[in-house]
């Protein structure tokens, strides 16, 4: 019997460009968490290169545990996993409130390791939710995952740095749609390997073609280091703070929830669906791998929808390419200078590539929605409200603030937002006084009663 394309073994040069493509794909999400966090703190360039590395190193590390696993630990898929996002701002508040900015990193190290083991805990316990996630569910948060990344991508291709004069300069703009039009050429008119590494070629093009206008940077390269090691505690032993070690504890559990959104997600491309065995091993792999990073100066680790997106248009699922992913950014870490060639990459040729990566994302939730059975009435409202509610971070980002930082660690995530919302409505509408049955429409706001009647 024939292996499921997701535990395929690929030839070793097509496991290398493929696992490559993750890389690049997710390597400036990974970057960014450690440089805005240490920018915050006055790091040293030497110190700022050492804590990005360690970010670098650990998310090879908790990539291994997700993809090949070991007892009840990894979800088995083709995810890729690095530092998240949504701890960036209750870190740089961390580092506000710290007096000493040198106890900072020790901290936030104390926190994430205790965030983690909670959660390592709390995870056959969370997986359960996985009963309220139908596709009417999924369906919505896939698109959301999509969609909150689109600015991403948009934000990338306006160029490095917002604070510039040339931000969204027609340079930077007319960059990243080349780049955008050879991942489209590639994919229309080539086949096979080809056609499936359309992105990373698509990157290497938009990186040459940008050299003649000056935007492409080789200077790291030159002042990396060849060799380097993320020694333990290098910035000093964990502290311990209440208040840091409950403001993380939240940003776990967002991290949890999305996790759970991305291995639903990522289930359905792939065709092996992640059941609550499946998503309870996926977190106790990221909530291990969040709680080790700390040990080699790294941050709180989850799952990065990115990648999902990457799978989803080159088709290629095996787990065991995304492992390979891991074993570059394990060798970034080791050694700066190949960590280095990544960062060559301008940012413009990146958010290119990024609108096909992240598009889609939202293209398979989209996929999912169709057989959600959206001629009903109960289900077009949970879509529509759950979207509506996930898109307000990203269209109106002052919406909350009002509300106290801690709320807003969870408010402002669009997909944790949406996911709640369209858990509850769908209980509500689905499931509490099942008596009435949902309804056929022809359109969203056609009236409930008056459909009833007709019937």
């Amino acid at each position: 019997m024939a292996a499921h394309p997701v535990d395929e073994k690929l030839p070793a040069l097509k496991m290398a460009t493929s696992g490559l493509q993750h890389v690049a794909a997710m390597y400036a999400g990974v970057v960014a968490p450690p440089l805005i966090v240490g920018a915050a703190i006055g790091l040293s360039a030497t110190d700022l290169t050492f804590l990005t590395g360690a970010c670098l190193f650990t998310a090879g590390l908790a990539t291994f545990l997700q993809t090949l696993g070991f007892w009840k630990i990894g979800a088995r898929l083709p995810f890729v996993n690095g530092v998240t996002f949504a701890g960036v701002a209750p870190m740089t508040a961390i580092v506000a409130s710290t007096e000493d900015k040198s106890d900072a990193l020790p901290v936030i190290f104390g926190a994430v390791i205790v965030a983690g083991l909670l959660g390592f805990l709390a995870a056959p316990v969370f997986c359960k939710a996985v009963r309220f996630f139908p596709p009417v569910v999924t369906g919505s948060v896939i698109t959301l995952i999509g969609v909150s990344l689109l600015p991403v991508a948009f934000g990338w291709a306006q160029g490095p740095d917002p604070r510039a004069d040339d931000y969204g300069s027609t340079t930077y703009l007319t960059l990243a749609g080349v780049t955008l039009l050879i991942v489209l050429l590639l994919r229309r008119f080539t086949r096979g390997f080809v056609k499936q590494i359309a992105v990373l070629l698509g990157l290497i093009a938009g990186t040459l073609i940008a050299i003649p206008f000056g935007v492409t940077d080789f200077s790291p390269v030159g002042e990396a280091d060849v060799v380097g090691f993320p020694t333990p505690f290098h910035f000093g032993a964990p502290q311990f703070q209440l208040a840091a070690i409950l403001s993380l504890c939240v940003v776990m559990v967002v991290s949890m929830t999305e996790s759970t959104a991305d291995m639903l997600a990522l289930g359905e491309i792939v065709e092996r669906p992640a059941d609550e065995r499946t998503i309870a091993a996926g977190l106790r792999a990221d909530t291990l791998g969040s709680a080790i990073s700390p040990l080699f100066n790294g941050f709180m680790c989850s799952a990065f929808a990115q990648n999902i997106g990457l799978v989803a248009m080159t088709r290629i699922r095996s787990r065991y390419v995304v492992a390979t992913g891991g074993g570059f950014l394990v060798l970034m870490g080791l050694c700066p200078m190949a960590a280095s060639l990544i960062a060559v990459v301008p940012r413009p040729v990146l958010g290119g590539a990024g609108v096909v990566l992240f598009g889609s994302v939202a293209a398979s939730g989209i996929q999912t929605l169709v057989r959600a059975g959206l001629d009903k009435d109960n289900n077009v409202l949970i879509v529509a409200v759950s979207l509506a509610v996930g898109i307000i971070p990203i269209t109106a980002p002052e919406f909350y603030h009002a509300f106290p930082e801690t709320a807003k660690i969870v408010l402002d995530s669009g997909i944790s937002t949406g996911c709640v919302t369209a858990v509850v409505l769908n209980l509500l509408f689905n499931h509490l006084g099942r008596g009435r049955e949902a309804q056929d429409v022809t359109h969203p706001m056609e009236a409930g009663e008056e459909i009833a009647a007709v019937h």
